[in-house]
């Protein structure tokens, strides 16, 4: 039988998503189901007087007002992303009676309909006493973060000898503003009671850790608590954690006796769920002539609010991406009043990319190197941080097969050489890098008397396609066809999985997979060779192969696996297995690497940046399905395209609250901002980071777009622009 794994077949959940059947987390037409909608405050900081429910609770079709004073007890969980309870933040629905952020939830009212319960939501009054807040780096209280996520301090060689030697530097700084996810999904709950047992239809990453937080935060079993989660519609890490919106879900239910659905505006996605963080990113590079890095220093600000640790850490990949003896990484916090920021698509490294290889580019003009030559000038073997090897990395080979497929050689050094007409073209490019994180995960494989496939996992389909590769990589085991394969995910009753996020679930879930089919496989062939009335009996376990449904082995009639299940009585059979990273991580450096290159089209008369054409080369290991991997990719580097030229979330300075709420004023990229992208895997597998070769790839695809996109604009107009979006008005009064 041909190899499944490898192949470019359809998603199997097209169909559902195409035809309109596919159901997510505000789908669920339960029976009485009600509404709840969250009161928020319109304030950025302040102290809660009163809250006057009483016109809320006597409006038509209203169940019910919970706040502060009427809410039940609620707990602390262990806010720990390693032991799968991670809150969005810290701070617990109706905690106290402090404001710390515009937006923040105040009330819940629950009514029949959605429309009542908005409108008795509008019957809210709530007294408060305002105060002036906090909204800007600079008015910010600064604070060194611990070490929940990621380094924030750094340090290796001599700063101060080395740049003193260096004879050719830059010290820049760039900013990059406050971004919001903006999945077309928005967040939703739906929870319905059972006695003492809950269940919720939940949009999330990450179905165990919900059901942990939940469980813990209502101070009840968590065996007692279960989270579906069938369909995401994209998340890019605002689903990652736990929001007030899961827990209000499950106490309103609780309260009124009844199902509860509360399903987040649009508006609201900018207030409730997370955001990425401004920044501020100086970079100081210290060089020789020969362009040999000799010091680089990365310096951060960024916003966190009142109540949540989170900060965007930018100087994560500055520590080995490049071969430098001196490196000083520092990473500051600035507590304001918004909301908490949260994990979004490569948190860290995207930003962190930006200002880098920003620097890098101009270093490279300055030395009138080569962008891509300074880059091998630097070029880190192994992993300069950790001391380690690589699992694998091929990033030469990206550098050179994007060169040849983009043209670069074509591209003429001095800005504004290229002119179409009264549009300046311009060429960049950027080094692309992700971690290739890995955590344990579960599988259960099964095999009916029908021949059919079960597979089931309590990970999720965030739209990245985990339900097709689970398919691939249980047909090819098994030898039957992906069509006989049925994918179980999105239950947190399901063999536990880590969250989708940090690009792991194809590391660490499809390993699983694959041990318990093979683990299924070899039950299978067991039953054949122990069977006296199996053409198979007496075989040896080598020598017998899986192809079409059956099992063979050479000179011997083959035997089909519903022939095995029914000689043996069986209507069923199944394997279990939890697969966890072992002693290689603590032995190897696990990192995808790439290449992006940008070409960009901009009018002289107008400032206005087209991205016209853009080409990807990454090393991501081996490929599962080539087509959800591009797929990847392409969203990957249209956010990026976003993030380069037009997203940014801008606040009211004087009252803290989001201005651009919503996706007429906060633009992203739609169709005719995309243009031609060419994506290529190396495809190399990394077989020490799993054994299925494969590391993840949902974020990789945005890092390195953005600086890409900016050093082109720089070589097109002669103008450099350091902080983000770079919109027309930045590029005004440019040389025509």
């Amino acid at each position: 039988m041909s190899a499944v794994i490898g192949q470019p077949i359809d998603r199997v959940d097209g169909r559902l998503k195409i035809t309109g059947a596919a159901q997510y987390a505000a789908d669920f037409a339960l029976e009485n189901l009600a509404y709840a909608v969250a009161v928020q405050s319109t304030i950025a900081k302040g102290k809660v007087r009163k809250i006057d429910t009483s016109a809320a609770e006597q409006a038509p079709g209203v169940l019910a007002v919970i706040t502060r004073a009427n809410a039940p007890k609620m707990h602390d969980p262990k806010n720990d992303f390693g032991s799968a309870t991670k809150l969005g933040e810290a701070r617990r629905l109706f905690a106290d009676d402090r404001i710390y952020y515009a937006g923040q939830y105040l009330a819940l009212v629950v009514a029949d309909s959605l429309e009542r319960a908005i409108e008795a939501a509008n019957l809210v009054r709530v007294d408060a006493d305002e105060a002036e807040p906090a909204v800007t780096l600079e008015q910010g209280k600064r604070f060194e973060p611990g070490d929940d996520f990621a380094k924030t301090k750094y340090k290796r060689g001599n700063l101060t000898v080395a740049t003193r030697a260096a004879t050719h530097g830059v010290r820049l700084t760039y900013t990059t503003p406050v971004e919001h996810h903006n999945p077309m999904e928005p967040s939703a709950s739906t929870a319905v009671w059972d006695g003492d047992r809950l269940t919720i239809y939940e949009a999330t990453q990450w179905v165990v850790g919900a059901r942990n937080v939940i469980a813990d935060t209502l101070g009840v079993k968590r065996d007692d608590v279960r989270v579906i989660s069938r369909l995401v519609g994209g998340g890019f890490g605002c689903k990652g954690f736990i929001w007030p919106h899961s827990v209000g879900a499950a106490i309103a239910a609780r309260h009124v006796k009844r199902p509860v659905q509360l399903a987040l505006t649009r508006q609201q996605m900018f207030t409730s769920v997370g955001h990425r963080g401004a920044t501020r990113q100086t970079i100081a590079l210290g060089a020789d002539a020969s362009g040999k890095l000799l010091s680089i220093e990365h310096e951060n600000l960024t916003d966190a609010s009142m109540v949540d640790d989170f900060i965007e850490r930018c100087g994560v990949i500055t520590s080995f991406l490049y071969d430098c003896p001196n490196v000083s990484v520092k990473n500051t916090g600035s507590r304001i009043n918004v909301a908490t920021p949260t994990p979004m698509r490569a948190p860290g490294e995207s930003p962190g990319l930006f200002a880098l290889e920003c620097a890098l580019d101009e270093l490279a003009w300055q030395l009138a190197i080569d962008p891509v030559e300074l880059r091998l000038r630097n070029y880190a073997e192994t992993d300069p941080e950790k001391g380690l090897p690589y699992s694998g990395k091929h990033l030469r080979e990206c550098y050179q097969v994007g060169m040849e497929r983009f043209g670069w050689k074509r591209r003429q050094p001095v800005p504004r050489s290229h002119r179409d007409g009264r549009f300046l073209v311009g060429w960049g490019m950027a080094t692309a890098t992700y971690p290739g994180y890995r955590s344990p995960g579960a599988a259960k494989v099964t095999i009916l008397d029908d021949g059919s496939v079960i597979v089931a996992s309590a990970t999720q389909d965030i739209g990245t396609g985990t339900y097709t590769t689970m398919t691939q990589v249980a047909a090819e085991v098994l030898g039957v066809p992906s069509s006989r394969v049925h994918v179980e995910l999105g239950d947190s009753e399901l063999p536990p999985a880590p969250v989708s996020g940090g690009s792991m679930t194809t590391a660490s879930v499809t390993p699983a997979v694959k041990a318990a089919a093979e683990d299924l496989l070899n039950k299978l062939k067991g039953c054949a060779i122990e069977d006296p009335a199996s053409p198979l009996h007496a075989s040896e376990v080598e020598e017998v192969t899986a192809a079409h449904g059956s099992l063979h082995a050479p000179g011997k009639a083959s035997i089909s696996y519903t022939s095995v299940l029914s000689s043996a009585r069986l209507p069923r059979l199944e394997a279990e297995a939890s697969v966890s990273p072992g002693l290689e991580i603590w032995k190897y450096a696990m990192h995808s690497f790439g290449a992006q290159f940008s070409e960009v089209r901009v009018d002289s008369e107008t400032g206005e940046v087209r991205v016209s054409r853009h080409c990807a080369v990454l090393d991501v290991g081996r490929i599962i399905n080539p087509k959800t991997a591009r797929s990847q990719v392409l969203g990957g580097i249209t956010q990026g395209i976003g993030m380069a030229l037009l997203e940014h979330t801008v606040y009211d300075h004087l009252h803290g609250r989001v201005v651009t709420n919503n996706l007429a004023d906060y633009a992203v990229p739609v169709n005719a901002d995309v243009r031609q992208i060419d994506v290529t895997f190396l495809g190399h597998p990394d077989f020490i980071i799993s054994p299925i070769g494969a590391r993840g790839i949902g974020e990789i695809g945005i890092t390195g777009v953005a600086p890409a996109i900016a050093n082109a604009i720089y070589h097109a107009t002669g103008v450099r622009v350091r902080d983000l979006p770079i919109t027309p008005d930045k590029l005004l009064g440019m040389p025509r």
